[in-house]
């Protein structure tokens, strides 16, 4: 009979898919792009915005800085496609920055990256999904309250259909972010339409005035301010890695598709950030950090929340109550919310070469049934669910927490690729391949002096903020998988065989069957020690009542059982202690023998069964899996509720044909 929970996991996942057909599921460029590249597109949605919060630090004046803040992102991500460019050539595995530091700058540089980009991942989690929520409030307030409930749902759909599989969750996120980009590019058109013909829009918040926490900066403090609100604004570099991660999930040829795949990822996130910061200042946009800092805010400031950018301009544009607005509306909640899906693929991938390479417990390298690293998929949606829960699904929040390890793992990687082409100089005899080797040594180069620079401003601007936690997480998820790396290694050692092990046989094995009482289960578990041979055969119990053991030892003399019992006294009405000093002690005078315990248990069919049998047997297996030189052995007894409604079926029908009230074949 197949459990409900069986029922529901198969509704929910799917059937299971056999190993063989790992090749359907891998990806054209046309679902490559929604699948990996979502989070780079969907920050569109925000990085525009988080550049304003920061820059209404310091009132209305500071917000002509801008195009000047923007334009240095754009020239940062426009490093970071083309660098990674040179990272999916290269190392077409789908070990991304991972496996480039590692082979490049050793074993401790590469679990420093590991544990940035492993960071990264679950914040990519917590900061879509709340961002998306936040645009989902800014079409409906009254939804405000929920905003953590809405946030951790999405988590459960979002793991539920990355369970199902790559290749299956691609289709479902692909119609959302191609939608979306389709609706950022018509209200760029639109907007810049519409200033073309002499009606600019305006943002509902044009009129408002700020209130400025950081009133008459100095040089150097407006220096930090803009280098803060270029720090915040490099939320748009989020995820950018995630095709280097994923290199093997493309078809073939996989290098070629992954690398025109982050070209195209590059290109449509400049043109669509670009094009969202330059309507913010059009129609005059403001948003802060604190609603109460806006000068003619409507409501109630503590408790409503502010419009986001995106939102603020499509209303200015095509109106507050259109189709388009709610549209639009629309499909950036859900690619804010879908974004996540990056991670959910990077996370579980990079799991599972880490576990390969006994870094990470061996469970994340195994797939589940439907393909999918199930065991990353789950472990990254409990962590995201639990900060989302801790900061109350707060972008503003949780995006201090952000890109310190993306531009880690980016600094890191450049280095790593510049170390990799000067070693591919030294065996190049070709003069076209020595220029093609210099000219990406150069774009390398470039990357890991641009991307460092942008580390040490993001440690600094948000250290306070927030991003120590991060400083802090990092070290220590490297010593955790130092620690994990030197137990397997450990183990392995201790597990290797040496010459002497194989001509080391035990003398002699003494078999002990544990007994409370004469019974089938007692009976099989004795037949059972019987046929293995021991040397010596001796049936074991403990004193814990005089009438119970009495009535034993009778049934044990009536049956002619035909082995000693031997009763151990317990004054204490312990079971485990004694049966474990008195292994202790066969060992003790016979230290190249083996104790070979056979203990009876009842294998009941009901989960509430379990409380009320084998209690005793599970506390004695746990101590004597620590005695060296004893082999336990669990005889199992299926009472009458394990057996299947099925099982029981079968049992019945062979019961009838024996008897001959049915035919073998009698359909009833």
């Amino acid at each position: 009979m197949v459990s409900p929970i069986d029922v529901a996991k198969r509704l929910v996942l799917g059937r299971p898919f056999r190993s063989d057909r790992l090749g359907e599921t891998l990806l054209t460029k046309r679902l490559a792009l929604p699948i990996f590249a979502s989070d780079p597109l969907s920050s569109v949605a925000y990085a525009t915005q988080e550049i304003l919060l920061i820059l209404t630090l310091g009132g209305l004046s500071y917000l002509h800085f801008t195009p000047l803040v923007a334009g240095g992102v754009v020239v940062l991500l426009a490093v970071v496609a083309l660098s990674y460019r040179q990272v999916v050539q290269a190392y077409p595995s789908g070990g991304g920055s991972y496996e480039v530091v590692a082979e490049n700058l050793g074993a401790l540089p590469g679990l420093v990256v590991a544990a940035a980009l492993l960071v990264d991942y679950v914040m990519t989690v917590a900061v879509s999904v709340s961002a998306g929520v936040d645009n989902i409030i800014s079409a409906v307030p009254d939804l405000n309250p929920f905003r953590v409930a809405i946030n951790l749902a999405f988590i459960v759909f979002l793991t539920a259909m990355n369970l199902r599989g790559v290749r299956e969750s691609g289709r479902l996120f692909a119609i959302p972010t191609y939608g979306f980009i389709l609706g950022v590019l018509v209200l760029i058109v639109a907007g810049f339409g519409e200033m073309l013909l002499g009606h600019t829009p305006v943002a509902e918040s044009a009129h408002y005035q700020i209130h400025a926490e950081q009133v008459g900066l100095s040089t150097a403090g407006l220096a930090f301010l803009l280098l803060r609100a270029f720090s915040s604004g490099c939320t748009a570099l989020t995820g950018a890695e995630a095709i280097s991660n994923g290199v093997p999930a493309f078809r073939k040829p996989k290098a070629l598709n992954a690398a025109r795949t982050m070209t195209a990822m590059g290109v449509i996130a400049i043109v669509m950030f670009t094009g969202v910061t330059a309507l913010a200042m059009i129609t005059k946009t403001k948003v802060t950090e604190n609603a109460c800092d806006l000068i003619g805010f409507p409501g109630d400031c503590h408790n409503d929340a502010q419009k986001t950018v995106i939102a603020q301009i499509t209303a200015a544009v095509f109106g507050g109550h259109s189709v388009a607005f709610y549209y639009l509306m629309v499909t950036t909640a859900l690619i804010l919310v879908l974004a996540a899906n990056t991670a959910y693929n990077g996370f579980p991938l990079l799991n599972s070469i880490l576990a390969q390479r006994r870094y990470m417990p061996r469970q994340l390298h195994t797939r589940g049934d439907r393909l999918a690293f199930s065991n990353g998929i789950i472990l990254l949606a409990v962590v995201a669910g639990i900060l989302i829960y801790a900061f109350h699904g707060s972008t503003t929040r949780l995006i201090q927490l952000y890109i310190v390890g993306v531009f880690t793992s980016f600094t890191l990687c450049q280095i790593g690729m510049v170390r990799h082409w000067n070693r591919e100089l030294r065996s190049e005899q070709s003069k076209a391949d020595r220029l093609r080797v210099h000219r990406a040594r150069a774009i390398n180069a470039f990357g890991a002096c641009f991307t460092g620079v942008v580390l040490v401003v993001v440690m600094v601007t948000k250290f306070t903020h927030g991003a120590y936690l991060v400083v802090i997480a990092m070290p220590i998820l490297v010593a955790i998988m130092w620690f994990i790396h030197r137990h397997y290694t450990a183990v392995r050692a201790e597990l290797d065989i040496d010459p002497d092990d194989l001509e080391t046989l035990p003398g002699r094995v003494h078999a002990l069957v544990l007994v409370s009482g004469w019974h089938k289960a007692t009976h099989r578990a004795v037949q059972f020690a019987r046929a293995t041979r021991p040397d010596t055969l001796t049936a074991v119990t403990v004193n814990v009542d005089e009438a119970d053991t009495r009535r034993l030892a009778d049934a044990w003399d009536r049956n002619h059982v035909g082995i000693p019992l031997k009763v151990i006294e317990s004054p204490y009405r312990e079971i485990t202690g004694p049966v474990v000093e008195e292994i202790k002690r066969q060992r003790k005078s016979r230290p190249r023998d083996v104790v070979s315990v056979f203990i009876p248990e009842y294998v009941v069919g009901r989960w509430w069964e379990n409380l009320l049998h084998n209690q005793s047997s599970l506390r004695l297996k746990a101590r004597l899996l620590f005695e060296p030189g004893v082999m336990v052995t669990s005889v199992p007894f299926q009472l009458q509720s394990s057996r299947s409604r099925d099982f029981q079926t079968v049992e019945h029908r062979a019961g009838e044909v024996r008897r001959g009230i049915t035919g073998p074949s009698d359909p009833t």
